[in-house]
This record gives C-alpha cells, sequence and structure tokens, in this order.
C-alpha cells in the first residue's frame, strides 16, 4: 500500500512536468526521476543533455541496443535486480524486441504499466521485454 502511495505522489508531481527528451522527461528518463524520488542517486546523470527528441531519441537507444540494455546500465547502478513478476513500484521496458522505436520504460502501478507520453502517464499494454525492482 505505501508503494502505491508513493507512485500516486510522483505521478502526480511528474503528470504535468514538460516533455523534455534527453534531459528529465521522457519514457525512459521518467525512470531515473522514479529512482530518484525512492531516494536512489541520479542512475542517468552521465546520459541527461545528451539527446535530442525525434532521431537523437533514436540514435541513443540503437548506440546501447535497445532500451533494455540503456536502462539496465542504469537499473544496475542502483542495485536494481531483474524480476519476472512485476508489482508496484517495479520499473521495465514494454514493447518489440527488435523494433527500438517500439520500445517504452514504464512503470508499474500494482494494474498494469504506466509509460510518460509528451500530454503525461499513458497505461500502456504490452509484453514485457524487461523488470526491475529497487
Amino acid at each position: 500500500m505505501a508503494e502505491l502511495v508513493i507512485l500516486r505522489d510522483f505521478i502526480e508531481a511528474y503528470e504535468r512536468a514538460p516533455w523534455t527528451p534527453g534531459n528529465k522527461v521522457d519514457c525512459c528518463l521518467i525512470i531515473a526521476e522514479w529512482a530518484k524520488w525512492l531516494g536512489f542517486r541520479d542512475p542517468v546523470e552521465g546520459f541527461r543533455g545528451s539527446y535530442e527528441a525525434g532521431q537523437g531519441q533514436i540514435d541513443m537507444l540503437a548506440a546501447h541496443g535497445g532500451a533494455v540494455p540503456l536502462i539496465e546500465q542504469a537499473a544496475l547502478s542502483i542495485g536494481a535486480w531483474r524480476v519476472d513478476d512485476p508489482r508496484c513500484g517495479d520499473f521495465g521496458v514494454v514493447g518489440s524486441v527488435r523494433n527500438i522505436t517500439r520500445q517504452f520504460g514504464v512503470i508499474h502501478d500494482g494494474e498494469g504499466w504506466l509509460t510518460r507520453a509528451p500530454d503525461g502517464f499513458k497505461r500502456i499494454t504490452a509484453r514485457p521485454l524487461a523488470i526491475w525492482r529497487l
């Protein structure tokens, strides 16, 4: 229950935050913001400001082999570990194994996956490619 209350506070705080790919708010960086909200150091400090929206995001994902390796590097750096069954507060990557433009960073709210889009959080139903827990 406490995880859900903390997650709701986080979602409320970031729901209307400006969409700033590469800096603070995009579908992958929102996971780092979640980790920071929970008291962890910024796991992507070195990536912030290194890419822009559109092709810059695609280039960043391609350089790392997709969203899973990119997020895994950050997740492991703060002590997260892989799990098979998500619970509230876990984060992951969902989408297409082969198409990196169809991979999304997500946070589980106990009912399903939420991703951050330009106009706020959206529920997304897609195959989990990887799930981590802090």
